[in-house]
């Protein structure tokens, strides 16, 4: 389990982050979903350990991580823009962390990740050759073999669309469940985090406007912001939450 306690930031005299407290539970898929400016990447940044909080606490399996390096911390993220190398092909790009870490990952385990996210015909291809969803199938390889304890997501559908949004949203699920490896997404749509989590943070201003399942947000918004910023952004989606959640909400 992940536990954030009193999480607390402010840039100068603008407070980023107010008393966020929040539990994840092992192999749950869990969006921070807010207004750009909300300071859900702030959190997401907290909890990976690149941006300092504060104050409060972090937790994962009761061990203290409050003042653990970055490094030392065991999560992963996959960046909104993969931060591949583009002087490597695939395959190098996905051992490429294992290069300071021999054995942690055996020859098997590899080619599972490969064959799991479908990457065998794209191994030796040059990044500039693949596809968008190619491309995030192997940033997530690349995470994945370094056997996170967390992966951490930052708007990883932002630069995709159609069809291959929907398979990369799939293959997001299947990892979590597959791996049983505890998600955190940062995302701005409203359809995305519904679709896509276990549960959703909404964060507005800093603070925590609703935690809860996509069901209990869309049928119990807890304040007008939620209700006015789920509703309104889902009128141009009807269709996928149209399926979800019934005909009133489409």
């Amino acid at each position: 389990m992940l536990k954030l306690e009193n999480i607390s930031k402010q840039y100068h005299s603008k407070v980023v982050l107010e008393n966020i407290n929040l539990e994840i539970e092992s192999g749950e898929i869990v969006s921070l979903l807010g207004q750009s400016g909300s300071g859900k990447t702030t959190l997401l940044n907290i909890i990976l350990g690149l941006t300092k909080m504060d104050n409060g606490r972090i937790l994962f399996n009761d061990q203290d991580l409050t003042n653990v390096k970055m490094k030392d911390r065991g999560f992963n993220i996959v960046f909104q823009d993969y931060a591949l190398f583009p002087h490597l092909t695939a395959y190098e790009n996905i051992i490429y962390g294992l290069k300071n870490k021999r054995g942690s990952v055996s020859e098997a385990e590899l080619q599972e990740y490969i064959d799991f996210l479908e990457l065998k015909p794209h191994l030796q291809k040059k990044i500039g050759e693949l596809s968008g969803g190619q491309k995030q199938r192997v940033a997530l390889a690349r995470t994945l073999v370094m056997k996170p304890k967390i992966l951490l997501l930052d708007e990883p559908l932002s630069a995709l669309d159609g069809v291959i949004k929907e398979s990369i949203k799939e293959r997001i699920k299947s990892i979590a469940k597959e791996f049983q490896l505890t998600t955190i997404i940062v995302t701005h749509d409203p359809e995305e985090a519904l679709t896509l989590s276990d549960k959703i943070l909404i964060i507005d201003q800093g603070n925590i406007s609703q935690f809860g399942t996509p069901q209990e947000i869309i049928h119990h918004p807890k304040n007008e912001f939620v209700k006015e910023f789920i509703l309104k952004q889902l009128q141009i989606k009807r269709q996928n939450i149209f399926q979800l959640f019934g005909e009133q909400y489409a």
